[in-house]
């Protein structure tokens, strides 16, 4: 046989040697490439609990992080962080080994949280566009107008080490793909970025991939939520495949968190459960 020639034996056995040694840093090089999924919530999931039991609700279910919502919906756990401060926020995610996602600041605004997201070690705070009818001709002009209205919290972010996410949503300055694109075009801050919402994307049947990578590294927040009714809203759930989205996140090498979300906030045990599908399903997408 041709291997056991004492030349060809040699070249083989280096061969093999070098295999071996490239199988050492294959699978590590490999690791590094994989894009990896980031999985946080909602604390309006978990509305009717106090912030100390949302966080630690969420932290046994296994998500990394938490996105804590203001008073919108009578959600308290933003004011309940106000009370915390700073410090005692970081203590509290501490203790149940949980990082801070974001703040979402639907119903109150940016300028009260912050000082205490900055406190607490800053962060992305979301919020919404505008809300009213746009005509597509209108879209340039009315989004460069928005972008210099958001030139103060730009200071402020820089003052306190946080960014912001600004979300999609129906009848927004924020919600057609051309708006998306005229964000992202006149966009210069590297404190601004979108909270992609899919639910309204779907509603106007706009391609929730598409948008993804139009955003590409200006997507701060990405709600893991489909246009549906209930439960249905949430993946693994409803009637959307989830692993196109996924694999565009993964083009764009999105390095913050997914959020699986519904509106409607039921009670504890069928949220809990609902939210286990979700991350088991989500997890089984990118293995």
């Amino acid at each position: 046989m041709i291997i056991n020639r004492p030349g060809s034996r040699r070249e083989f056995l280096k061969t093999l040697g070098l295999c071996t040694a490239a199988g050492a840093v294959l699978p590590v090089f490999a690791a590094e490439r994989k894009w990896q999924m980031r999985l946080a919530t909602s604390s309006i999931q978990f509305k009717q609990l106090t912030l100390e039991e949302t966080c630690q609700q969420i932290a046994q279910l296994g998500f990394e992080a938490i996105d804590i919502w203001d008073k919108f919906d009578g959600c308290p756990h933003l004011e309940q962080a106000e009370q915390l401060g700073g410090a005692g926020l970081k203590e509290l995610l501490t203790r149940h080994h949980l990082k801070l996602s974001a703040f979402t600041v639907y119903a109150s605004s940016y300028e009260r949280y912050a000082e205490l997201l900055g406190n607490a070690g800053g962060g992305v705070a979301v919020r919404a566009s505008e809300y009213g009818s746009f005509k597509p001709e209108e879209l340039s002009s009315r989004m460069n107008q928005f972008h210099e209205k958001l030139k103060p919290l730009i200071e402020l972010a820089e003052k306190h080490n946080g960014h912001l996410a600004i979300e999609n949503h129906g009848d927004a300055l924020l919600n057609s793909v051309d708006s998306f694109k005229a964000f992202v075009d006149l966009n210069k801050s590297p404190r601004v970025g979108i909270a992609l919402a899919p639910y309204h994307l779907q509603a106007i049947k706009a391609s929730v991939p598409e948008v993804i990578r139009l955003c590409g590294k200006q997507l701060f927040f990405f709600y893991a939520w489909q246009k549906a009714d209930g439960f249905e809203q949430l993946p693994g759930e409803g009637p959307t495949d989830f692993k196109p989205w996924l694999e565009a996140l993964a083009d764009i090498r999105y390095e913050r968190h997914v959020n699986p979300f519904m509106h409607g906030h039921p009670a504890e045990e069928p949220m809990v459960a609902a939210l286990a599908k979700s991350r088991d399903y989500l997890r089984r997408l990118t293995l």
